[in-house]
């Protein structure tokens, strides 16, 4: 508690001596708790105005992970945060809800990043996002370039044919999931005819096939799938060395941003090859 209250008090000092705020109180001192907050900030603020990212900021499945390199990182703990006297902190998961009331605490302005369930939101999100962090036109292109994408893509769409998404966990999305919305956006159907998240349709698939496997997230487990995942049944394994797959980059799905144009631009491309 002692260094706590050395904290608070090392930022009101600071506060007395900060020069006046850009127009509209712009944030000029920035922490991003997770990777998720990791794109937005990235895509959004000021480099220098970029107090730290998350730790896995430049981690694989982290989309912006090039733009990240050589920005400073912190863990997500109060303490640890406090030190870098920030006058805005974005998350979507990261330090749960302890940090989250601590910073609500403490007067620091908290950024909370959605979880978008279709394109919609992920539209609205960006323009949320860019808004809050000084960037809506840089925001409002983004989400410009979005629909140009999907509109090429519904032009050269062929309807009727069913894509079954999975990953080596062994589970699949459907309806109610931004996976699904992903996989119509492309021009396919879902395979799984089920609701949500469930696990890969194992019994189905031994008399039925979908045209095309949208594997995620594959490329980090180094072939090693894990012993009790489905995706690990003789059925399931003939689907990924019979039918025509497609590899999404976890970066593109990992979080819901406008990055998942490029898993949907990869799905339909794919869909122009005959099966």
């Amino acid at each position: 508690m002692r260094m706590l209250f050395a904290m608070l008090a090392g930022l009101s000092l600071a506060a007395c001596s900060q020069p006046e705020q850009r127009a509209e109180d712009e944030p000029r001192r920035i922490v991003s708790l997770d990777y998720c907050a990791d794109q937005y900030v990235l895509k959004f603020a000021k480099r220098e105005d970029i107090r730290a990212l998350s730790p896995d900021a430049t981690k694989a499945f982290s989309y912006m992970k090039r733009q990240a390199v050589g920005l400073p990182t912190v863990r997500p703990r109060t303490a640890d945060v406090l030190v870098l006297q920030p006058d805005l902190v974005v998350r979507s998961y990261g330090g749960g809800q302890g940090i989250e009331r601590s910073l609500q605490q403490l007067g620091i302005p908290l950024l909370q990043i959605g979880y978008p369930d279709t394109i919609g939101d992920i539209r609205a999100e960006t323009l949320r996002m860019g808004s809050a962090l000084g960037a809506l036109d840089k925001a409002r292109n983004v989400v410009a370039e979005m629909d140009a994408r999907l509109n090429a893509v519904a032009k050269q769409a062929k309807p009727g044919r069913k894509v079954l998404y999975m990953t080596p966990t062994g589970v699949t999305a459907g309806k109610g999931t931004l996976v699904h919305e992903m996989l119509l956006a492309a021009g396919f159907k879902n395979f799984q005819d089920r609701p949500g998240w469930n696990p890969i349709p194992v019994e189905r698939l031994a008399y039925e096939r979908p045209d095309l496997i949208a594997a995620a997230f594959f490329e980090s487990t180094a072939g090693q799938i894990d012993n009790w995942s489905a995706a690990r049944h003789p059925v399931v394994q003939a689907q990924l060395h019979e039918l025509p797959v497609v590899a999404l980059q976890g970066a593109w799905t990992s979080c819901g941003g406008w990055f998942l144009l490029d898993a949907i631009e990869a799905l339909a491309n794919a869909g122009q090859t005959p099966s």
